[in-house]
């Protein structure tokens, strides 16, 4: 029987359903009629709850019949991203244990940018004493190259754990022009690389965001979602290849991240 036909669904699990749609057809504005194919309910009820979600800012009104998510809905997952759950003296002692195990690499705590689009942005770090700008690395490098999910190891890391429409219009979008000589420019092949994530659950990443750098990232998880990514980076002739006790690092710190949010358990 579909779910649309099925009795005892609540008011409150269809408008679950119809946010949930847009993260299914990947963000942006979309068609009353896919919203409803995708939520799995008729049009006139998506109608009622799009209306309504306009009032509290949920969704809004893109044009005749487009709707997208609104400001409410980014206002709850910056909520999610509260100092309850990666912020704090747990969640950097996590960063500062991984730079500590790695010799002193660079650890870098991503996570989904909560506008803008597809992206990301850095939250925290543990960098030690180094001045990055002395290292090669400018503010721009930090913010804005790196924020892209088309570029680097936790770029890639991130993506791979989004949905299909999401990963698709990434790898067919622009890379920044100050990406690394190492970024996958091949769609075909970075969508490749995203199924190669998911299966063994970090990225390695050789001078993708940056000349000279090579990394290592792994993903925070909360609930089966994807929040963010760890970053280890260490210089190229430092770290021309990834040490298996760097990646079991890498992918340690961020399974206790995702912990702390109540994501994905972890033994080790």
């Amino acid at each position: 029987m579909s779910e649309r036909n099925a009795k005892g669904s609540s008011h409150t699990e269809r408008v679950f359903r119809v946010q949930q749609a847009f993260i299914e057809l990947g963000g942006g504005a979309q068609r009353l009629t896919d919203i409803a194919r995708t939520a799995d309910l008729d049009d006139s009820t998506v109608s009622r709850i799009l209306t309504a979600g306009t009032y509290k800012k949920t969704f809004v009104r893109a044009g005749r019949g487009l709707y997208q998510l609104g400001a409410g809905a980014a206002d709850l997952g910056l909520y999610a991203l509260s100092d309850d759950n990666l912020s704090g003296d747990e969640s950097r002692d996590v960063l500062q244990n991984l730079r500590a195990r790695t010799d002193g690499g660079l650890v870098f705590l991503y996570l989904k940018a909560p506008f803008g689009g597809a992206g990301r942005q850095c939250f925290d770090m543990a960098v030690g004493d180094s001045d990055l700008i002395e290292l090669g690395m400018t503010p721009r490098d930090v913010l804005f190259v790196s924020r892209s999910l088309r570029t680097g190891a936790s770029g890639r890391t991130i993506l791979a754990f989004m949905n299909e429409a999401i990963q698709k219009r990434v790898a067919h979008g622009p890379i920044p022009d100050e990406a690394g000589p190492g970024v996958l420019r091949d769609a075909d092949e970075f969508l490749t690389s995203l199924a190669h994530v998911r299966e063994h659950g970090f990225a390695l990443g050789r001078q993708e965001c940056m000349a000279n750098w090579n990394s290592i990232a792994a993903p925070v998880i909360w609930d089966d979602t994807i929040q963010g990514a760890v970053l280890l980076l260490k210089p190229a002739h430092v770290m021309p290849k990834a040490p298996p006790h760097f990646i079991d690092a890498t992918v340690k710190a961020a399974a206790q991240l995702s912990q702390l949010g109540g994501g994905w358990p972890t033994d080790q």
